[in-house]
């Protein structure tokens, strides 16, 4: 063994480079095949923007969680409609946006945002408006 380290690394190395291939690569296929993952849901997202009621409702809420964090140290507006929104599937939303923030400490600072929202109760429309039935995954930017 002291005589060859080199020998021993590059052994070594085939080693483990063989155990990937062989044995774990082909498990890991195995999974990524498999519906272990698969969420069944009606709302399928898109990579394209969207503008519709739930991501709307999406940009208000997030203006909201928005307002509640800055908290009353600064004057926000935000803009009517966001950036850009998308539906990334199973009721979950990417809101991008804007907002104006004016404090004593920095003047006036135009902001971009990213909120990631899901709606909690799926095809159940009847509590959109209720921001208990949404919850903020991300917030990002401010």
């Amino acid at each position: 063994m002291k005589k060859y380290p080199i020998l021993v690394l590059v052994l070594g190395l085939l080693g483990l480079i063989l155990f990937q291939k062989e044995l774990v690569m082909p498990l890991v296929n195995q999974v990524v095949k498999s519906d272990l993952f698969l969420v069944d849901t009606p709302d399928k997202g898109d990579i394209a923007p969207i503008s519709n009621d739930m991501s709307n409702l999406a940009f208000k809420h997030c203006n909201s969680e928005i307002k509640t964090r800055v908290g009353n140290d600064a004057q926000l507006a935000f803009a009517e409609k966001p950036l850009n929104a998308w539906d990334t599937g199973n009721y979950q939303f990417v809101i991008n946006g804007t907002v104006e923030i004016t404090s004593n400490a920095t003047g006036t600072v135009l902001k971009k945002y990213v909120c990631k929202i899901s709606y909690k109760k799926g095809t159940d429309n009847e509590g959109v408006s209720d921001m208990a039935n949404w919850s903020i995954d991300g917030l990002g930017g401010l």
